[in-house]
């Protein structure tokens, strides 16, 4: 009998986290597993996570790390409960795979190489003799109305009581996030919210920003200057391009922005560069360098706070000579810096849509799928995880923990 007329206790759509944590808790239990994947390999995606890093998990305790998935974060309850960062870290380990924490947050594997997990995963599916086939495309889910009975591909059908939509989102494409899960599950019935691209670099109006690409600046504040929004807001490190913005800080803010750009061509923001100094904090602070060396010119003050070329930069932007010292400035000149520094304005005009994003925000309706199983609400035997539903978060480890979570979830209960 060839894998193309078994019946299978499980076929899992998707060879990401979620799709192989899936499979392998089923087949230890004893299932019989199928796992297709689209592309010629397997945990493409997973390969380019986190540059390559793979920041699997963070240390957080349950109840902070689903804050910070907003609202919807308690869906994920019973999924963390069964399989926390913890759990997820001895996983690995007795995979063969040793992990730990450099800044005591952030959980990566000793090699830093995502490679390290693709290869441990592939190995104890391979030792629980979970089938595995590439490049097959699943087109439908077969089901009798009330439960599902398997799959479709392009080339062949499956047969199995129960099915994992572990597709991801529509986030690189080029990975083969393409947005498939959308359609198998929306075919039976299944709601999708909008979609947006997340976790990515973002454009801005202003030209200025492309004379200060060299350096990163630590430790920033952003948030939307739009009445409305005024509370969507990120801290972390910060980087300059030839038309946008990037770097940590942007890739968790664009979570908030692509939404906003959808609705507004432009979404104004403001930027404190300054670690936090609000603009007494800085009079203060180049009073006291000013001690230390009165003849500093106003560049010079400038860069014990900033990297030289947005110094030059704010300087334009002000129309205060650099050259001059910073007493020598007229007194509105002074002003208009400080007030620049504490709060620097762009305007957010753009981004590089799907090709570009880490992860997709929305996705499959929460309010269809129950958070106890991971099971639709609409078809028996049709499970989700990870991305493909409508939950993500900020960098830092939390999507793929929730990816592995929810995958977990999803076969253990089968």
């Amino acid at each position: 009998m060839n894998n193309r007329e078994m019946t299978y206790d499980l076929i899992v759509i998707g060879s990401g986290a979620a799709g192989m944590m899936a499979a392998i808790t089923a087949a230890r239990d004893g299932k019989a597993v199928l796992l297709l994947e689209k592309l010629s390999k397997i945990g493409a995606k997973l390969k380019a996570t986190g540059g390559g890093r793979c920041n699997l998990t963070n240390t957080l305790d349950n109840e902070t790390f689903m804050s910070h998935f907003g609202r919807d974060g308690r869906f994920m309850t019973p999924a963390l409960e069964v399989l926390d960062h913890t759990a997820l870290i001895d996983f690995f380990k007795k995979i063969g795979v040793e992990t730990h924490a450099p800044d005591g947050y952030r959980v990566f594997p000793v090699t830093h190489s995502s490679s390290t997990i693709i290869t441990a995963m592939e190995q104890e599916m391979q030792n629980l003799d979970v089938t595995v086939l590439c490049s097959q495309k699943v087109i439908s889910l077969d089901h009798d109305g009330e439960k599902v009975t398997g799959i479709k591909t392009e080339t062949d059908d499956f047969s199995a009581q129960n099915v994992v939509i572990a597709t991801g989102g529509k986030g690189y494409p080029v990975l083969g996030a393409e947005g498939d899960g959308y359609v198998l599950s929306e075919a039976v019935g299944h709601k999708t919210t909008e979609v947006f691209p997340a976790m990515m670099p973002l454009k801005v109006k202003e030209k200025w920003v492309g004379n200060c690409r060299a350096d990163t600046i630590a430790k920033v504040v952003i948030h939307v200057d739009m009445k409305k929004y005024k509370k969507l807001s990120a801290k972390g490190d910060l980087i300059f391009t030839k038309d946008g913005i990037r770097g940590p800080v942007v890739l968790d803010f664009s979570r908030e922005i692509t939404p906003l750009l959808s609705k507004f061509n432009e979404v104004p923001v403001l930027m404190n560069l300054t670690k936090g100094l609000n603009e007494e904090q800085i009079r203060e602070h180049f009073k006291k360098e000013l001690a230390k060396d009165p003849h500093r010119n106003t560049l010079q003050l400038l860069q014990t706070l900033l990297p030289e070329s947005l110094s030059v930069e704010l300087c334009k932007l002000t129309e205060a000579d650099p050259t001059l010292g910073w007493k020598k400035l007229s007194g509105r000149a002074r002003d208009k810096l400080i007030k620049l520094l504490a709060w620097t304005p762009l305007t957010i005009n753009g981004h590089d849509g799907f090709k570009m994003a880490m992860i997709t925000r929305g996705g499959v309706s929460l309010k269809e799928i129950d958070p106890y199983t991971m099971q639709s609400k609409k078809l028996k035997g049709l499970y989700f995880c990870g991305e493909v539903m409508n939950l993500d978060g900020p960098c830092g480890g939390y999507n793929l923990q929730w990816s592995f979570s929810s995958g977990f979830l999803a076969a253990k209960l089968l």
